[in-house]
């Protein structure tokens, strides 16, 4: 019976779950051992026809889980009873050169690259996706006016096309260190017991060089008996970079879909979809708050990483069941959580109605600054200027005053300004600086680097 929410697939997706799936896993362990194989005969260390024989039995056609783990139960050691699984079905002339000169983890660890390579492809994809989708809204509302908040209070005025290029800015960022983290991450190892390689021979440097060629792998600069895990640690802690730029994105999109905000709202299925069990009108953000939730988990699991590299001497066993743990949940939720801000983003509806009426809810106090700038470009020093405008805004809110009607009781402004001058000061429309050219500029730039990005992710298959 599934007990996670991933076994159940309610927080996955198929093709990420298959990377992390047991079939798989023996599957990249025995493209190993067939790699290994055959770097041994190119090197002479073998004969040809032993490697062919091992690298045609190295599959799951001839080398079943369900034996693997029969073996298992007996020895209790998954590594080796794969390797046993796959001599026995080798012919005789073969048996002696499986897993020749290497020990468990020169498997585990290059196997795991390899899929951490699949998962790459993916999420890679899918990180590009997303940027696109947020260029398309940065482009759709990039003149859009709305209020800005800071402190979670009205501020100036900005555009949504500006909102949506930050975050499209953000994300690329995170697509940039993805794709220069790539060199160490995917990256195996064959160094045998310790690292030292003593059981490889002389030829050792060369059998790995060639066996990681074969898998598509970068090779160790040097290594112990396992790789070091500050290149696991980058990973999940660059995927929990990711999750939290997520979490950031469906927050605000929680807090602008308020009732008394209105502002946006996720795609509500209103033929179908239920709401709450007690209240049949809620329509909730519910994956927005999804997208938070699970990048809380994956923080916390990533940050575990941290704790597997200080292993002792030249390994220990201790960052094994932990990563059995974290990499395939970590990878699986940040695969799960890309794909549902996709979604979310694509069918966000935006009420432009609300937005207008948010602008203008404070009655212009919301452009004190413009109020400002135009009174020191009057001749009136900033100070002074900034003291009668506070008292001014304080006097709006007391009194319940519309802010322009407050201004033009100060005798000092209303000597320096008229009331046309204080209209197009407090016109939100006119206080949104350069937004619109530098989400025009952000559009641009990340377009073009979307290209390049897309080819560097393709190239790592």
């Amino acid at each position: 019976m599934a007990v996670c929410p991933i076994d159940t697939m309610r927080y996955a997706l198929p093709e990420m779950i298959k990377i992390f799936s047991e079939e798989n896993t023996l599957r990249k362990w025995l493209e190993v051992e067939a790699a290994l194989a055959q770097a041994h005969a190119e090197v002479g260390n073998i004969p040809k026809e032993a490697a062919d024989e091992i690298t045609k039995k190295a599959s799951l056609e001839y080398v079943k889980l369900e034996r693997v783990k029969e073996i298992e139960r007996e020895i209790q050691h998954d590594l080796m009873a794969m390797v046993r699984a796959l001599t026995e079905v080798c012919e005789e002339y073969a048996q002696p050169y499986v897993h020749l000169g290497v020990t468990s983890n020169d498997i585990k660890d290059t196997a795991l690259a390899l899929q951490l390579k699949e998962a790459y492809q993916i999420i890679g994809e899918k990180l590009i996706e997303l940027e696109s989708t947020l260029l398309e809204l940065s482009e759709r509302y990039k003149e859009l006016v709305a209020v800005g908040r800071t402190h979670g209070q009205h501020a100036n005025p900005i555009t949504y096309g500006l909102k949506f290029s930050v975050y499209a800015a953000e994300i690329g960022r995170h697509i940039e260190r993805f794709i220069e983290a790539k060199r160490r991450i995917l990256v195996g190892k064959i160094t045998g017991a310790t690292g030292t390689q003593a059981a490889l021979g002389e030829k050792g440097i060369e059998i790995q060089r060639i066996t990681l060629e074969k898998l598509g792998l970068q090779v160790p600069l040097v290594t112990t008996q396992i790789l070091q895990r500050d290149r696991h640690a980058e990973f999940l802690l660059l995927l929990a970079l990711i999750a939290s730029t997520l979490e950031k994105i469906a927050t605000e999109i929680r807090n602008l879909q308020r009732t008394e905000i209105g502002e946006v709202e996720e795609f509500f299925e209103k033929r179908k979809q239920v709401g709450s069990s007690a209240m049949p009108s809620k329509r909730n953000p519910i994956k927005s708050e999804r997208i938070c939730g699970i990048s809380r988990v994956i923080r916390y699991l990533a940050f575990s990483s941290l704790e597997n590299i200080p292993l002792w001497h030249e390994r220990d066993l201790t960052n094994s069941s932990s990563e059995r743990i974290i990499i395939p949940h970590v990878v699986i939720l940040t695969d799960y959580i890309l794909s549902l801000m996709i979604k979310v983003l694509k069918t966000l509806k935006v009420n432009e109605a609300n937005v207008k009426k948010n602008l203008y809810l404070t009655q212009g106090l919301n452009l004190s600054e413009s109020v400002l700038t135009l009174l020191v470009e009057k001749g009136l020093p900033r100070q002074k200027a900034h003291e009668l405008i506070r008292i001014a805004a304080m006097n709006a809110v007391e009194y319940q005053k519309p802010f322009k009607d407050c201004l033009l009781e100060m005798d000092d402004i209303r000597k320096l300004v008229s009331e046309e001058d204080l209209d197009h000061a407090l016109k939100p429309e006119n206080y949104i600086g350069t937004a619109i050219k530098q989400t025009e500029n952000a559009i641009s730039f990340l377009r073009r680097k979307i290209t390049q990005w897309r080819k560097e992710i393709l190239n790592s298959s």
